[in-house]
């Protein structure tokens, strides 16, 4: 048994939750956003929550279970107040900045790394050395954050690179003579 897809998802106000022909739609004040519901599984809107079962008990359905109920809340909760995630540039002469529908990365390379911003996700710079990414979408706004950070990745002798703002780095000590 499914301990997530027990739990019914609740629908705040101003998010309206649509199960048609194995699609979960929600539209919100940030946008509309759609989940394939399998085979295994069947959603329905019951008093204002959406209720998640599987179709019999087999092992496939009881493990789409849980992970359609977390899509579907995860739907709700974007739509509603939507995602953010803050990566750090650490390094002298790191920065960026958001010129156009671009992000331009200066990251110690011989040239800048021009990154096209995606349409349904958001890029602030507040600081050169602080990159913001939101958008509704939370499997779309961690894959963008992913992609950034991989332009370069926090090295573990002097912390220079892209971070997470909550993540710590592991930090080694140098060569001795």
């Amino acid at each position: 048994m499914s301990r997530i897809g027990k739990v019914p998802v609740t629908i705040p106000q101003g998010v309206t939750v649509e199960v048609a022909g194995g699609v979960v739609t929600t539209k919100g004040k940030l946008g509309t956003l759609k989940v394939p519901v399998g085979n295994e599984v069947e959603a329905a809107v019951k008093d204002g929550k959406v209720v998640v079962k599987p179709k019999n008990d087999t092992k496939r359905a009881r493990m789409e279970w849980g992970s359609v109920r977390a899509h579907i809340a995860n739907m709700v909760k974007g739509v509603a107040n939507g995602y953010t995630i803050n990566l750090e540039i650490n390094g002298v002469g790191y920065r960026a900045a958001v010129q156009g529908k671009n992000l331009v990365l200066q990251l110690g390379y011989s040239h800048d790394v021009n990154f096209p911003i995606p349409p349904d996700v958001k890029i602030a710079c507040e600081k050169p050395t602080s990159i913001a990414v939101t958008g509704p979408d939370l499997h779309r706004v961690g894959q963008v954050a992913a992609v950034i950070r991989s332009f370069r990745e926090p090295e573990p002798y002097k912390g220079k690179g892209i971070k997470y703002e909550k993540e710590t780095i592991r930090r080694k000590e140098g060569k001795k003579k």
